[in-house]
């Protein structure tokens, strides 16, 4: 027994000395991150940064479409749901092929409001339901 752990206690030694001999000798020099990082590389929250302006800018400019109801008493009952729940919207009619298609418009400063959650439950009351969003100035269409 004393005979294997000798053997063992050998082996473990050649294994050491042959893994030094892999290991690099002297330590790689490391850069102080002060001046690893330029000026430009600093972290900045995007609504700082100019990317996050014309987002936010662009945002602003994109108001939610919902409708696409061939009935105004349909699209009448959403708005009602919706006032209820603090939501601003306005009326929109759309002439197209000769047949009229109703659509809410729901403001940018009310969109924060409407959720997928908000829709899915909307859609399941209102099967024909469509939501989009478009610009403010523009009209939805009926597909």
């Amino acid at each position: 027994m004393r005979w294997l752990f000798l053997l063992l206690l050998m082996l473990n030694g050649f294994y050491y000395v042959w893994q030094q001999q892999e290991a690099p000798l002297r330590a790689k020099e490391i850069l102080p991150l002060s001046l690893a990082r330029s000026a430009q590389q600093d972290i900045h929250l995007l609504s700082e940064s100019d990317v996050g302006r014309e987002q936010g800018a662009e945002a602003e400019q994109k108001c939610l479409y919902l409708g696409g109801f061939t009935r105004q008493e349909d699209v009448r009952t959403v708005e009602q749901r919706l006032i209820s729940l603090d939501i601003q919207t306005q009326f929109k009619a759309l002439q197209s092929a000769g047949t009229a298609t109703y659509w809410l418009r729901v403001g940018p400063e009310s969109r924060r409001l409407v959720d997928d959650v908000l829709i899915q439950g909307l859609s399941k009351d209102f099967p024909q339901l469509k939501n989009k969003i478009m610009s403010c100035e523009g009209v939805a269409t009926a597909d």
